[in-house]
């Protein structure tokens, strides 16, 4: 938008100067040519008159103003009789048409040389009539005058409209930088209230400064931010609080239904116990996948660069024990471009990579493989870390709903799961500004795949 402002502004100033300063300027030249024409003319003219007097002193008179005239301009004087003989030791025309038309026409020729602008010599042939009788003519008298000044003083008018009118356009595009940036800091203050919404600050709020409308709006987007804030904040809150109050029961009831179970020998009551305390213990994780959903969607804090296979190693060596006990591989596939940095918010990455290895360290099948894989995506920005397992992977329905919140697969995890566990992976990886999808893993299983945000490389690392 500023850009087309200063666009318009010099634009228009340029239009300005084209419509008032080429029109004089074609008017200074035409001056120009037709004072010269005039001036050469008239002179020529004198010396046709004193021509035709005819007698010598008139003639020494002409050569001494025919000497004067090519010492003082860059004119050259030539003059003929009427037989084409020279007058006065001055140089002979060249028998040309002019010359012709002067002596048996009595007509005054002027020649520029070109049809534009002018050529390199004006050449003015003016007949000389005779004093006595004004029809006989006695000569001709033609002057050829250089038109080198004439093209100095024409690339000065020009050259120096020229220059003025960059200089004009220079100082107009300063001034409309000036004027289109003031004029839109409202809009770039509004604009990065925007962004900030969108990277989820919620206490962003703008400027109420410019015009009357932008101040309008601003007021309007600051009132719905803090309502916006408000009720997300309550939303928090409320979650946080049902969730933290719930855990307190969900745990003395787990209690009394041990203690239940431990007091009785009917089967049939320590079955039905034993399904009470495992909707208990869903429950209890329910609240729990609850209270870290509600932490994840709390206010973000500032991404750090953090080495990605440092991160993914550390949470191999609390993982693998479990694994090991089933037989499961977790295994650090190929690394491609180095050990590349991310940009993520401290704790995001091992809470991710905490409930992605959880769900495949449970469909894997015994002595199965749960493989990680780091690469650097076509993307310069972009890093790609991909989890596979060998577990019966999702059709793509399930793919469709598995960020879902309480969406449950029908899988091992389905049955065991809080339906949370996708959900806090992808609201912690789009906090930082990541992406995460679901693929099918080559040779069966799921793949899930995570575009995360690369740093640049620390200095002196």
């Amino acid at each position: 938008m500023i850009r087309q402002l200063i666009v318009s502004y010099v634009l228009l100033v340029a239009v300005a100067l084209a419509a008032f300063t080429v029109p004089v300027a074609f008017t200074l030249t035409s001056q120009l040519r037709g004072d010269t024409e005039e001036s050469v003319e008239r002179e020529a003219t004198t010396m046709a008159l004193l021509l035709g007097e005819g007698d010598a002193s008139s003639r020494q008179a002409l050569a001494r103003m025919a000497e004067a005239y090519s010492n003082d301009t860059p004119g050259t004087v030539q003059v003929t009789d009427s037989s084409g003989t020279a007058v006065a030791s001055l140089p002979l025309p060249a028998d040309d048409q002019a010359i012709t038309q002067a002596l048996k026409e009595r007509r005054t020729t002027v020649d520029w040389g070109s049809s534009f602008v002018w050529g390199r010599h004006l050449v003015v042939t003016v007949p000389a009539g005779s004093a006595e009788d004004k029809d006989r003519i006695v000569g001709a008298v033609r002057i050829k005058y250089a038109t080198s000044d004439l093209s100095s003083r024409l690339w000065s008018i020009w050259g120096f409209r020229a220059v003025l009118a960059v200089s004009v356009l220079a100082v107009a595009a300063f001034i409309g930088a000036f004027v289109a940036r003031r004029l839109t800091r409202p809009l770039r203050q509004l604009n990065d209230m925007a962004t900030r919404f969108s990277d989820g600050d919620l206490t962003a709020r703008s400027p109420v400064e410019g015009p009357h409308e932008t101040q309008q709006l601003a007021r309007t987007l600051n009132s719905a931010g803090e309502r916006l804030d408000s009720l997300v904040a309550a939303q928090r809150i409320f979650v946080a609080d049902a969730s933290h109050q719930l855990r307190t029961p969900l745990t003395a009831l787990r209690l009394s239904l041990d203690n239940i179970a431990d007091g009785t020998d009917d089967e049939f009551v320590r079955e039905d116990v034993e399904q009470a305390t495992s909707e208990v213990v869903r429950m209890s994780r329910l609240v729990n996948g609850l209270l870290v959903l509600a932490r994840a969607e709390a206010k973000v804090s500032a991404a750090e660069p953090l080495s990605l296979v440092d991160v993914i190693e550390e949470r191999f060596s609390v993982w693998r024990p479990a694994a090991d006990e089933r037989g499961v591989t977790i295994a650090l596939g190929g690394v491609a471009g180095g050990r590349p940095l991310v940009l993520a918010s401290p704790g995001h990455l091992d809470q991710v990579l905490d409930n992605v290895l959880s769900n495949a360290l449970e469909v894997s099948p015994d002595g199965g493989t749960i493989t990680v894989e780091v690469s650097v995506s076509s993307h310069p920005d972009e890093v790609v870390m991909s989890v596979l397992d060998q577990g019966p992977g999702m059709s793509d329905a399930e793919k469709s709903r598995a960020f879902d919140r309480f969406w449950r697969g029908q899988g091992l995890t389905g049955r065991a799961g809080s339906g949370l566990g996708l959900a806090i992976v992808k609201q912690l990886v789009t906090d930082d500004g990541g992406a995460v999808a679901l693929r099918d893993a080559p040779g069966g299983g799921l793949c899930v795949r995570f575009s995360l945000r690369r740093a640049a490389p620390r200095s002196g690392g």
